[in-house]
């Protein structure tokens, strides 16, 4: 929109400064072509990377399907469905009653085993016992104790907790239902933290490094971008694809990204912190080789041949035909030729005043006949 405005405003400037030179001509003066106002800019010195872009697929960083251990009924279940829970945070409860007595039973036996221990352990201390008696007696209690630790697990496999924070999903089981080992109880994974999975061709490979700077965006979130780090590169290429898989990680406070996201993926290979770039509309082809119209010290311009290197829909970086002292035309290029004479102007503000300046002088022509 902005480069058709200039556009028609430059082919308006143009024939207006026509008409006043053929209006010239007529007293006397030969006709010559009015220089053609186009806009203008200069190359400047400014930070570039290379980047490869690319889809990838967004991962919750730990996601898992929480089960039953061992099976029972099912009391209650208490977190609220969709909400956030806590490490450690009870999802469901089994029917305790028969472990706990269990439990219970073997912490008896073992509080015996201890209290036999200790009597023969006082009496062989007194040289009234035998060793082998001992001996007996702290095997006897190291039984007793595995027995109860035993146990303790057995009846904490009844409380079916979180294993990280996270988000939990709606439950698959109601209270009452007699659950299996294995049984799927709920979803849950941790959203504020991310991995985008996503490949590269083996040539990008020696250029991405552990830390490289990945921006990520998705059509869900529209306008919203997030930078993420790589943080795995796969030790092995893909010998079918040429490609070797990444991981990002992404932190994402706000959940605005959700496991299972489609996301465009823009991978930083290499930075450097002084570039000469010029602006992309300024650039154009002609069979396959791009150009700029450069404005020379008696205002004529001069196609130059460019050699380019990364390029954004803003700017592009030149690493051969410029130099950072050179005035380029910006927008125009369709109305001028390699030797044409041109009006430079640095804005479509410019422009308008250029344009406001022709018309005042078609008309003091008028006014003179």
């Amino acid at each position: 929109m902005h480069n058709t405005r200039i556009m028609a405003a430059v082919s308006i400037l143009a024939l207006s400064l026509g008409l006043v030179g053929c209006m010239g001509g007529g007293w006397g003066g030969g006709f010559s072509m009015p220089p053609t106002p186009v806009e203008t800019t200069h190359a400047k010195m400014q930070s570039v990377s290379d980047r490869f872009e690319t889809i990838g697929t967004i991962e919750a960083d730990e996601a898992v399907t929480v089960v039953a251990e061992i099976g029972g009924t099912i009391t209650r279940i208490p977190y609220e469905e969709g909400g956030n829970v806590g490490r450690g945070e009870l999802l469901a409860q089994l029917d305790d009653k028969e472990l706990k007595a269990g439990l219970d039973r073997s912490t008896a036996l073992r509080d015996q085993s201890q209290a036999t221990f200790d009597r023969i352990k006082r009496i062989v201390d007194q040289g009234a016992g035998s060793a082998q008696d001992l001996d007996d007696a702290s095997a006897a209690l190291h039984v007793a104790e595995a027995n109860v630790s035993f146990a303790k697990a057995q009846h904490d496999k009844t409380r079916i907790t979180a294993p990280f924070a996270g988000v939990v999903g709606a439950r698959k089981v109601s209270p009452g239902a007699y659950v299996q080992p294995g049984t799927p109880i709920a979803d849950m994974a941790r959203v504020d933290l991310l991995r985008v999975n996503f490949t590269v061709p083996e040539r990008y490979v020696n250029d991405l490094t552990i830390g490289s700077e990945v921006r990520i965006a998705t059509t869900a979130f529209a306008g919203g971008e997030a930078i993420g780090k790589v943080m795995v590169i796969e030790p092995k290429i893909d010998a079918r694809t040429r490609s070797v898989g990444v991981v990002a990680r992404l932190e994402n406070p706000e959940s605005n990204f959700r496991p299972g996201m489609s996301a465009n993926v823009a991978v930083t290979l290499k930075e450097r912190a002084s570039a000469l770039t010029i602006a992309s509309e300024a650039v154009f082809l002609e069979q396959n080789q791009p150009y700029v119209y450069v404005v020379k010290a008696d205002s004529s311009v001069s196609k130059v041949a460019l050699q380019l290197g990364s390029r954004s829909r803003e700017s592009v970086e030149v690493v051969g035909g410029l130099d950072e002292s050179m005035m380029i035309v910006k927008a125009g290029q369709q109305k001028i030729f390699d030797g044409a004479k041109v009006m430079p102007v640095s804005s479509l503000d410019s422009v308008a005043a250029a344009q406001k300046q022709a018309q005042q002088m078609q008309a003091d022509s008028g006014a003179g006949k």
